[in-house]
């Protein structure tokens, strides 16, 4: 019989309560990370499953992962199991990285709501998050057309996603006028990318009421620790990403670097040998706890702050169980100590 340990956190003020630990499914359906072949519909359905069992059931995915599939593959799971999920979704409005010309009318987010309703077979949305931050000048026309949605009964609760701490505020102070709270921002946060705390995300958070929901939490794998030797050779599509990271076209970095020194620098979390450090420290602590590296590293962000909730993926069975790991016990502050430094002692 498996156990539920997962405790119940707060989006903010927005009375929507999920567990401590959220999953991501931007993986699911997802080709070029072996959907078909390394991975199939049945070992997701088996995620899914595993990760009710143990009360993880709060998901998270967007209309863009893979073309709304990852929604669709998400749909599908609740429709055959039957027990109730929260879900989470997002919708990409027009930007330089994602042009598209049907995204450029905020009132183009009612079709793309709908759309994510349908392949998701559901009649409302527990969090329906901007996925980028618009042009500065209709951030507020599309905070209003989500509050309309929230008042017309299709989405509880409103979140933003890789919003810098000044369009965060923006957007909370929209939301506010319309009487809803704004539950939550998603942000790269891992312990090798902590910009949240050192860029006012955090600190808004906190003052604000508002969820911190923390996606790549393990680093696209690094922090598994799978990558350490180097016998297992990071992923060409992950080296790309840390190297868009490091450009910083989100705005995350509180210092001033030159683009042109970011564009020739090795991304951090590729730095293997200075990184060896830090895996020694998470090993002994690991070991202390009869736990793997990457629960170490999860448990790090989930007893960091009761605001802040990690969202590792699962593709399999396996993922889940490991994930879950995480959950049910917490560092020491000697052992936060320990972390923290040796993740200083990297740079």
């Amino acid at each position: 019989m498996i156990t539920n340990i997962v405790g119940q956190r707060q989006l903010g003020a927005s009375g929507v309560k999920v567990p401590a630990m959220g999953i991501g499914i931007a993986s699911w359906g997802a080709k070029q990370l072996g959907y078909g072949k390394s991975y199939t519909r049945a070992d997701i359905m088996q995620a899914y499953c595993a990760c009710l069992d143990r009360g993880l059931n709060f998901f998270d995915t967007a209309e863009m992962y893979e073309n709304g599939e990852s929604e669709h593959l998400l749909g599908e799971c609740r429709r055959q199991d039957g027990r109730p999920i929260i879900i989470s979704t997002k919708v990409a409005p027009h930007t330089m990285m994602t042009p598209s010309r049907k995204r450029s009318n905020p009132r183009s987010l009612v079709e793309a709501l709908d759309g994510s309703l349908n392949r998701l077979g559901v009649d409302c949305i527990d969090l329906y998050q901007l996925h980028l931050p618009p042009a500065a000048n209709k951030l507020d026309e599309y905070i209003d057309v989500l509050a309309e949605a929230v008042k017309a009964g299709k989405i509880r609760a409103v979140g933003v996603c890789n919003f810098s701490t000044d369009l965060m505020r923006k957007a909370h102070a929209r939301l506010t006028g319309h009487g809803i709270p704004l539950a939550s921002t998603m942000v790269g946060y891992n312990l090798l990318r902590r910009y949240p705390e050192t860029n006012g995300v955090l600190t808004a958070c906190r003052e604000l009421d508002v969820a911190l929901i923390a996606y790549a939490p393990l680093a696209e794998g690094v922090l598994t620790g799978k990558y350490r030797n180097g016998a297992i050779p990071v992923p060409s599509s992950y080296s790309m990403l840390f190297r868009l990271e490091q450009l910083d076209l989100l705005h995350e970095r509180p210092d001033s670097l030159p683009l042109f020194r970011r564009l020739f620098m090795k991304p951090h979390s590729l730095q293997r040998d200075k990184l060896e450090s830090l895996f020694n420290v998470l090993d002994e602590i690991a070991k202390t706890h009869a736990k793997t590296i990457a629960q170490v590293a999860l448990n790090w962000l989930i007893t960091s702050e009761s605001c802040v909730i990690p969202i590792p993926g699962a593709k399999n069975a396996r993922q889940v169980s490991e994930n879950a790991a995480a959950l049910g016990w917490r560092l020491s502050e000697e052992e936060r100590t320990q972390i923290n430094l040796a993740e200083i002692a990297t740079h």
